[in-house]
């Protein structure tokens, strides 16, 4: 088995770099920081396998923090790596044609339940990011209401408006049934879809003012971070707790087997997660850089993860 090379690839490097390390290699000799090149040139090229891994990854950022570290771990294992950024269906579509090869984000089995039936006897789980997470509508602590019951009520307290992310996901799915379940049109509300950016400026807005205010959530997510937040309670169970899986097609296992075996060890927590979403909304701070520190400061997980490599 070969451990993992540490930080070597060149999206680790730029990553440490922004944060100022590599400056005491920078200060040394001509000659040894050519040998050093040299020896790193050497690494990648005895590293290189000429093939590409394709991920694709939705706009939500809990998909970005656990794309980038598999990038970043996959280049070191010698993959050239590409990231295609598409909406969730496209994705599910890509990777049945094996034009996309991993997904980090699947939520199953209920919030992704129509897409799942239509695509499963293609696709695979490789591997549990993390278990038992809520999805639903959420309101600020301060809203009274704490049911969908309660809020039906008063529509036009919350301004007859559920603000919620792109159409084709598996929330706003969801959201669709309980908008029928509960008869929610009639009572005077409307499903808005438009995107996570959207859907959280409208809510920071709200909270601004302590304003009453329905979103769709779902953790990990750095809002339940940012914020003091709720879910409603849902009787009907339209929402129920998920697991995420990282997806692939059948047969990737054959034709990139040591990818498959590095993401077939994979998980997170919810936690580390959403600070790592922190970090990114609230900071600034890069899911580049954010990848490369996770890394740093997991080691035995990722050597965990690079076993099999020859």
């Amino acid at each position: 088995m070969k451990k993992i090379v540490r930080y070597l690839t060149p999206a680790v490097l730029a990553a440490l770099t922004a944060c100022g390390g590599g400056g005491e290699e920078a200060s040394d000799s001509g000659s040894s920081n050519n040998e050093g090149q040299s020896e790193q040139s050497q690494q990648e090229s005895s590293n290189d396998k000429g093939e590409t891994i394709t991920f694709g990854k939705t706009s939500w950022t809990s998909t970005a923090a656990p794309t980038q570290i598999a990038k970043q771990m996959l280049e070191e294992a010698g993959y050239n790596v590409e990231v295609e950024l598409l909406d969730q269906p496209v994705i599910w579509e890509g990777m049945q044609s094996e034009e996309i090869d991993v997904f980090m984000d699947a939520w199953l089995p209920y919030t992704e339940e129509q897409l799942w039936s239509e695509y499963k006897s293609d696709l695979q789980k490789v591997s549990t990011s993390y278990e038992e997470v809520p999805t639903g509508w959420v309101v600020p602590e301060y809203v009274e209401a704490e049911s969908i019951a309660d809020i039906k009520e008063n529509p036009e307290k919350f301004g007859g408006k559920i603000y919620t992310i792109g159409a084709g996901a598996g929330i706003v799915n969801t959201s669709k049934e309980v908008m029928a379940d509960y008869n929610l049109e009639e009572a005077g509300f409307e499903l808005l879809p438009s995107s996570e950016t959207a859907m959280i400026s409208e809510l920071k807005s709200k909270i601004s003012n302590e304003e009453p205010v329905i979103i769709t959530g779902w953790r990990p997510h750095s809002m339940f971070v940012d914020y003091d937040l709720k879910f409603l309670d849902e009787p009907k169970e339209n929402f129920k707790y998920d697991n995420v899986y990282v997806l692939s097609y059948k047969g990737m296992e054959e034709k990139y087997p040591e990818a498959y075996e590095i993401l077939s060890n994979w998980s997170i927590s919810v936690d580390t997660l959403e600070q790592m979403m922190y970090e990114y909304a609230q900071n600034d701070v890069p899911f580049e850089e954010l990848a490369a520190d996770w890394i740093e400061e997991n080691p035995d997980k990722v050597d965990a993860m690079m076993e099999g490599q020859e």
